[in-house]
């Protein structure tokens, strides 16, 4: 077999796979990639451009070496200018065109950018699409054996660029041909979409908090000596929780003790003297009700000295923060030392800011994202909505929302934070868009 025929079955070998890789290219940028780099393998040039009839005038989608042409570069920007008298038709015949074809400002900058020679190459459209023109940077003109070869391949990449490009007489092609139309068919389909209805939500910081928790409050005034359980630990009914300094109550029960037996020895020598004297006898009755009250004190005391140690009501777990503050702390009658929690028996509390709030109705789901956990979404329905906005420790106005967690879960540990997604009702896509600039502007306008 002679060397002449194996470089064309070479050749045609070469063809068919690049037929192949543009058949199988998935996108418009991939498929512009093929054209400008790879015909390399079957024709030498310089440089290589793609031009697509995209709009008025036109565009370059690709520049063989680059991945991304710079649209607004020299080569690009003096090629722009060029193109109106290299007349890019992709109905049109091959042909070589050189400097002499162009203007002499423009004829100037040829030999900076391209080779002697640049062919244009039309890619004529299959089935009514527009097409595009390769545009090869050689240092001659194609010879005869190139010429149907690359004939066969501008035929195989026009059709290719066709399943891109759309059918010229379809709604697409109509739309490219008339922008006007394609602005309003953008409009109309925005307006749409706008009207889509949608669930709203909103985003508010949460925290898993104690369902009906029992209050533990001084129940005396005092000083906390120590707190008898850690933060946290879950205690037993009647486990001592708070030791309270005794120093005070004690002094108390020991002068009222003494104020008890003078009452006691004034009440017996006026008993004896009675007898006699009936001014004494006169005064008994006012020493027996002395007696009564500094013994009724001193009973008082003596309950509140067994008061002096809280114990816990029932079982749960402890809440606060630190047993290190509340050492030394004077404390006064009732105040709140910490919280007894069932551990089965928690909540989601949930602060809404002013500007996110959504209506929420009793029900509604509820989406918590721990951030110990955020792959895994607790659900929760909402059951309480505060009815005006309060101030956070954050300084930030809010709405108060608490919610029931999803029966048959194993509950979070109180004190766990997160963020929870608070779903309201549905409302149009352009209104959940546009309720933040929306509420800006009414304000601004007083409505």
């Amino acid at each position: 077999m002679s060397e002449g025929l194996n470089r064309q079955l070479l050749r045609m070998s070469l063809l068919l796979q690049l037929e192949g890789r543009a058949r199988r290219a998935e996108t418009l940028e991939e498929l512009a990639f093929v054209i400008v780099n790879e015909t390399m393998g079957l024709v030498q040039y310089a440089q290589a451009v793609l031009w697509l009839p995209d709009g008025g005038a036109g565009r370059f989608a690709a520049v063989s070496g680059v991945a991304m042409p710079d649209q607004d570069g020299p080569f690009l920007q003096w090629l722009r200018r060029a193109a109106g008298h290299l007349r890019l038709d992709p109905a049109g015949a091959p042909r070589p065109v050189t400097a002499a074809n162009l203007p002499a400002e423009l004829a100037a900058g040829w030999g900076e950018w391209l080779a002697a020679v640049l062919l244009v190459l039309p890619l004529p459209g299959a089935r009514g699409a527009p097409g595009g023109v390769l545009l090869l940077a050689r240092p001659d003109a194609p010879s005869e054996q190139e010429r149907p070869l690359l004939d066969e391949l501008a035929g195989a990449y026009g059709h290719a660029l066709a399943g891109f490009q759309g059918r010229g007489g379809g709604w697409t092609g109509r739309l490219r041909a008339r922008p006007g139309r394609a602005a309003l068919v953008a409009a109309a389909g925005l307006a749409l979409l706008a009207a889509f209805p949608v669930r709203q939500t909103a985003l508010a910081p949460a925290e898993v908090v104690a369902r009906e928790p029992t209050l533990v409050r001084a129940p005396v005034e005092g000083v906390v000596e120590r707190i008898l359980v850690r933060p946290n630990e879950t205690v037993a009914e009647g486990q001592p929780l708070v030791a309270l300094d005794p120093t005070r109550l004690r002094s108390r029960i020991e002068v009222a003790r003494k104020a008890l037996v003078v009452a006691e020895a004034e009440y017996r020598q006026a008993a004896q003297q009675a007898f006699a004297d009936a001014r004494a006898n006169a005064s008994l009755a006012a020493l027996k009700g002395r007696l009564d009250q500094q013994a009724a004190e001193l009973a008082y005391l003596e309950t509140l000295e067994q008061r002096l140690t809280v114990t816990a009501p029932h079982a749960g777990v402890a809440l606060f923060d630190d047993a290190g503050d509340w050492a030394g702390r004077p404390v006064a009658l009732g105040e709140r030392i910490m919280l007894l929690a069932d551990p089965a028996k928690v909540e989601l509390e949930a602060w809404v800011p002013v500007p996110d709030a959504v209506d929420l109705a009793p029900g509604a789901p509820v989406s918590l994202f721990l951030n110990t956990m955020p792959g895994r979404p607790v659900g929760a329905a909402v059951t309480q909505v505060g009815y005006r906005a309060q101030a956070t420790p954050q300084g930030v106005l809010a709405y108060r929302v608490k919610a029931a967690l999803e029966e048959g879960a194993e509950p979070p540990r109180v004190g766990l934070r997160g963020t929870a997604k608070l779903y309201g009702d549905r409302a149009a896509l352009g209104v959940f868009l546009l309720r933040r600039p929306l509420g800006v502007l009414r304000q601004w306008l007083g409505a």
